[in-house]
């Protein structure tokens, strides 16, 4: 271990991409802190302290929310650009073929149009949200240019964020979008620490005890379940072209347990914040039954049981649904045969699309329990402990879990590369 961290200073190239990616993420740090105009600071923390909604969905943005910053949105527009770009391959044939077929050039023109995606929904996102806040009295007395200004500032901030995140990963190593999120959540922990340990009393020992042992559990679990996968064996029919053998080689292809990663949680934070958006916006509407109505459904949303059984059951359906969009069984089936290749004891065409349809929802089963176990572990965590500085819980940890080990593959394929040269 001693050797490859010193390799990874040695080396030149390799220590300018880690500065590189330091550098950016003091970017990012410092422009998390810089609050949007006209942020009344009291309300703020008394609105982010009661409503645990609004503190899961302040991972996302890396921290800013909580500061009100001029990247309040994070990357999360960008996030869900990329999701509907996704989805609208499985409506529109020509998008699917211009990711597919076309090679780098396609996948680039692919990028382009998420990224001009990513203006109209952080425009829509950074409108309601501040609407929203607005309605509670955390911005203050703002004339209609000054809330018209603060929507440019956190879109323009948005779309900084973005690109920041495309530098990294195209001069630095890892994914962009995803050590931004992780940094922000990291920047988090001496503060949760902090609050959590020298705050809490002396009866509350064995409570954080108890939940630094959880947490312990959480992650040896979270690298279980990331790392996990059922290698399916593939074997290649051997073909005689003139005098030379091809093929009679054997692999396998790797299913992973949790395939869809955390979208089916920013996926289910999306939904569940559409209709509380809505009821908050409304509620400043001066007619009786639409006041009844808003109150009514923001009880509802608010009740920490309801909640907590929604998110579990869309983060449940969005599982299934995000694995069946990236992974197609028909076409892998397809690949096999068209390259000579097939699993042993299965036939080519619709019997192997049906057994590795089979086997995939057997998986995904386990993937989406797991994922919906950690989208509710925070709100079950504070609910019996009460401690709310425990806010990170299972959705940071699978971050950052995901996030330094699939960096940590990458520099140890860049160590391997430079070793091997």
């Amino acid at each position: 271990m001693w050797q490859k961290i010193k390799l990874i200073f040695k080396d030149p190239d390799l220590r300018k991409k880690i500065l590189f990616v330091f550098g950016i993420l003091a970017i990012f740090r410092f422009g998390a802190a810089i609050p949007i105009p006209g942020v009344n600071t009291a309300r703020l923390s008394a609105f982010f302290s009661g409503n645990q909604f609004f503190g899961l969905l302040n991972i996302f943005s890396g921290g800013a929310m909580e500061n009100l910053s001029i990247m309040m949105l994070g990357v999360g527009p960008y996030i869900t650009a990329s999701i509907i770009m996704q989805l609208l391959t499985m409506i529109f044939p020509r998008l699917k073929e211009i990711y597919e077929e076309e090679g780098e050039a396609g996948r680039q023109k692919f990028n382009q149009y998420s990224r001009l995606l990513t203006v109209p929904l952080a425009i829509l996102q950074g409108f309601g949200l501040l609407m929203l806040l607005d309605k509670q009295g955390i911005l203050g007395a703002l004339s209609f240019s000054g809330k018209l200004t603060n929507v440019v500032i956190v879109t323009a901030g948005s779309v900084f964020l973005m690109w920041l995140g495309e530098l990294i990963s195209e001069y630095g190593i890892g994914n962009g979008v995803s050590l931004l999120i992780f940094s922000g959540i990291v920047s988090r922990l001496p503060q949760a620490a902090s609050q959590t340990f020298f705050a809490a009393d002396i009866s509350q020992a064995p409570v954080i005890i108890g939940f630094a042992s959880a947490a312990a559990a959480i992650i040896a679990g979270v690298v279980v379940i990331t790392e996990g996968q059922r290698p399916i064996s593939v074997s290649y029919a051997r073909r005689v072209r003139g005098n030379r053998i091809y093929g009679g080689s054997s692999t396998y292809l790797p299913l992973r347990v949790n395939q869809a990663g955390v979208i089916p949680i920013i996926f289910a934070l999306s939904i569940l914040l559409f209709p509380q958006m809505i009821a908050n916006f409304i509620s400043g509407i001066e007619k009786p039954l639409v006041q009844a109505i808003s109150r009514v459904a923001l009880n509802f949303l608010n009740n920490p049981w309801i909640y907590a059984a929604l998110y579990f059951i869309l983060v449940f359906v969005f599982t299934y649904f995000y694995t069946a969009v990236t992974f197609d069984p028909d076409a892998i089936s397809s690949n096999l045969q068209k390259s000579g290749a097939f699993i042993p004891g299965i036939r080519p065409g619709r019997p192997t699309a049906e057994f590795l349809y089979k086997i995939l929802s057997r998986l995904t089963l386990i993937g989406a329990i797991f994922l919906g176990i950690i989208a509710v572990l925070p709100l079950a965590v504070r609910a019996v402990t009460g401690l709310t500085a425990l806010t990170i819980g299972g959705t940071g940890l699978l971050i950052v879990v995901s996030v330094v080990l699939e960096t940590i593959k990458q520099i140890e394929a860049q160590i391997v590369m430079r070793s091997y040269e």
